[in-house]
């Protein structure tokens, strides 16, 4: 009697068991996707739902975090494999960590990594082009993981210690903690402005009250000089990158053979054509105010 109810209770366990592993097998399976925007951004989210000429993304599998991109701005989507990024408690929040912020604090167990490393992680952590955030260090400190400004500012991301607290950096002058909580920062800002570069950059130097008190880029000679720098050369480097993907393709699809007798002197007789482009630099208002950094 005792073997046959042990039996019994062995069958029961094991059919729980299975019908667990059923129902685990059964549940949908959700990976979270990154929406790639016509400027080159990208927004990680869990799931959309389009609406007409609006789409929405949820950025948290409850639903209680979303933002709103024009359809038309978004050029295509495709399955993000990194890790995770929690969202912000409030999508439209210059700077909405959580309760606890996750701290980015200056202990050392070992050598320090080389910053490209430490941008590279820190851009792919919160989906930006590694280029624009070496372009906005290049403008805030020079690459001077030291600099301090006369506002207060420091490190390389030039972190007022008020938004450093805010975003868990412990210390500013740790060149790891500053552009990943830097990097951070900038992303919560293209949010913030539907990812307009140029209002996050002004937003980033002069900070988002001015932006709001504007609408727009504020009439500062700092600021709009700040945004006109990072974007040029931003827009340099982009350009450079084409250049040499164009040039690479078309080594690639030149013939192997070697060139006829006349084909090279032609070449010898030609003269390279040199091309220039000319950059205007943007007239800025005479109006100056200090940057609150």
């Amino acid at each position: 009697m005792d073997r046959a109810r042990r039996i019994a209770a062995k069958a029961a366990a094991f059919f729980f068991d299975f019908a667990v592993a059923i129902a685990l097998l059964a549940r949908p399976a959700t990976a979270a996707e990154l929406a790639i925007l016509r400027n080159g951004f990208t927004i990680r989210h869990e799931h959309r739902l389009e609406m007409g000429t609006t789409t929405r993304l949820y950025l948290a599998a409850d639903d209680s975090n979303f933002t709103d991109v024009p359809t038309a701005e978004i050029t295509g989507y495709e399955k993000d494999l990194s890790l995770p990024v929690p969202p912000p408690a409030n999508s439209h929040a210059a700077i909405a960590g959580p309760s606890e912020p996750a701290k980015f604090g200056s202990a050392k167990f070992g050598p320090a990594p080389p910053l490209n490393e430490v941008v590279n992680t820190a851009s792919a952590t919160y989906h930006l082009d590694p280029d624009l955030v070496n372009s906005v260090i290049h403008a805030e400190s020079g690459f001077n993981a030291r600099a301090v400004s006369p506002k207060g500012a420091r490190g390389l991301m030039q972190l007022m210690p008020g938004t450093a607290s805010q975003l868990g950096v412990n210390d500013s002058f740790d060149p790891q903690a500053n552009v990943t909580g830097g990097s951070r920062y900038l992303r919560e800002l293209l949010e913030r402005y539907d990812f307009d570069l140029v209002k996050a950059l002004a937003a980033y130097n002069a900070g988002p009250e001015r932006v709001e008190q504007y609408r727009g880029v504020p009439p500062f000679r700092e600021t709009r000089a700040y945004v006109a720098r990072i974007v040029h050369e931003y827009n340099t480097k982009k350009t450079a990158q084409e250049k040499a993907a164009k040039q690479k393709a078309a080594s690639t699809r030149a013939p192997n053979k070697a060139p006829s007798k006349a084909t090279s002197h032609a070449r010898r007789a030609a003269k390279p054509a040199g091309t220039t482009v000319a950059a205007e630099s943007p007239r800025l208002p005479s109006q100056r105010e200090p940057s609150p950094r």
